[in-house]
């Protein structure tokens, strides 16, 4: 994916590399609506939704650039991955 220049001259005046950095975004499907919603676990405000996942992969691109815009952010918990559950 291509870096925006223009974040990521913005991102350099305010120090850090806005290039180097990576989100993981969960993905759902709401059954009621059919939309994809995703959201960036501990980056508060971090949330979108989409009728593809193109359309959510490029809304959640541009609320996180939008949240970047106000500095790094501050991570209220760490993604770490997913885990199965088995129930009897």
């Amino acid at each position: 994916m291509p870096i925006d220049r223009g974040m990521a001259a913005a991102a350099d005046m305010q120090g850090y590399d806005i290039g180097m950095k990576t989100f993981t975004a969960v993905v759902e499907r709401d059954v009621d609506t059919g939309l994809y919603v995703g959201w960036v676990p501990g980056f508060r405000g971090a949330h979108s939704q989409g009728e593809t996942l193109d359309e959510l992969r490029a809304n959640l691109r541009e609320v996180v650039e939008m949240l970047l815009e106000d500095g790094a952010p501050e991570f209220a918990s760490e993604f770490v991955g997913t885990q199965t559950v088995e129930v009897a």
